[in-house]
């Protein structure tokens, strides 16, 4: 299928299943491209946007997948799917509130869906957890004094702070539960310390900088600035510190939405501006998925490195990692997935994460 079909329901039914069996074969980013074919040919269906979005969810653009979501409840304010769709973006992006809000209108909607109540049943828990822990935030001065007594200038690897490394998506995604489960309560607090001690950002010999996400909203942040952020707590919903772990390059130049719904997307010429008033060369990161494991992007001035092969056992990809030597220049080696123990993905994330495996 090529798009050049006329505008039509016929054509765009036709696009709807081609994507679907593209989805079927988790080969999301085709299915998106699929589905998009579909809307531009019949732009008044909430299924298609709808399933636009479970495809943008697969690849963790939970933003565009809310943006999907949205225009399917405006299409069809009764179509459970798109308040189904939009709370499950809402929820793996960490605000339950919101989520909450659409698991239960699908809760009014069909009141004898099991699944729905049990969505919404998660949510609430999760909404009681953050304001009991807002309630004591403030009295809740000792875990932070031990966070900033943490040395690792001893270490002989340097880890940098991801997106992941935070309580809530550590609970959503499995991470707290498969250490409760194998340790318990008091290594799960003890990971949560040292997650806000990580750095984020290491500069290589004056000339890399490694991050995990991106860059940011706006132009002449220094590396200055960076140092000054306070990263001894959880990462905010925006700021400096959110655009560090969040963000992703585009292609095009100039600054767009993240399709994530967090964070943003910059362009090459960010890219380099950056780079020329902070005296860097390369940016390295990673924070998405690969085909070949890595990939040299903005006029080779920013690396994406990601060393999870076959992502979450279903994504068919390249691990890959850079060695940097005296010279600074990247040498790269990629792998492939190997056999593992037969633990299913996302084993020990919170309940709601089970329907999307």
């Amino acid at each position: 299928m090529n798009g050049s079909c006329p505008v039509d329901m016929e054509c765009a039914e036709e696009l709807k299943q081609v994507a679907n069996l593209a989805f079927n074969e988790r080969k999301f980013q085709q299915a998106i491209d699929l589905y998009t074919q579909a809307i531009e040919a019949n732009p008044k269906c909430a299924v298609y946007y709808a399933n636009r979005a479970f495809a943008h969810t697969k690849l963790e653009e939970y933003g565009s997948a809310v943006e999907d979501s949205t225009t399917a409840i405006e299409l069809d304010r009764k179509y459970v799917k798109g308040y189904y769709r939009r709370g499950t973006a809402y929820l793996l992006m960490g605000k339950f509130k919101e989520a909450l809000k659409d698991f239960r209108q699908v809760v009014r909607i069909r009141p004898n869906d099991p699944d729905a109540k049990r969505q919404c049943r998660e949510c609430e828990k999760a909404v009681q957890k953050i304001r009991f822990e807002e309630a004591i935030w403030r009295e809740d001065t000792v875990r932070r004094a031990v966070s900033e007594t943490i040395d690792i200038s001893a270490m002989g690897m340097y880890l940098s702070r991801g997106n992941h490394e935070t309580k809530g998506m550590n609970k959503i995604y499995g991470f707290d539960g498969e250490v409760k489960a194998k340790f318990d309560a008091t290594m799960s607090d003890l990971f949560q310390e040292v997650f806000c001690a990580l750095p984020l950002a290491n500069v290589l010999n004056g000339k890399v900088i490694v991050v995990h996400g991106g860059l940011f909203s706006q132009d002449g942040v220094t590396l200055q600035d960076i140092r000054n952020i306070d990263r001894f707590t959880e990462p905010p919903d925006e700021g400096l510190m959110c655009e560090l772990l969040w963000s992703d390059p585009q292609p095009d130049n100039g600054r767009s939405p993240s399709k994530r719904g967090v964070g943003v997307a910059f362009g090459p010429d960010v890219t380099s501006r950056f780079l020329q008033e902070n005296n860097l060369e390369l940016i390295v990161r990673s924070h998405e998925v690969r085909e070949e494991g890595c990939q040299l992007e903005h006029n080779g001035k920013l690396i994406t490195v990601f060393s999870a092969p076959n992502y979450c056992d279903q994504m068919g990809n390249l691990g890959a990692y850079i060695r940097f030597e005296s010279d600074m220049v990247p040498k790269f080696t990629k792998f492939k997935a190997v056999p593992h123990p037969n633990v299913k993905p996302m084993q020990y994330a919170t309940n709601f994460m089970n329907f999307l495996v």
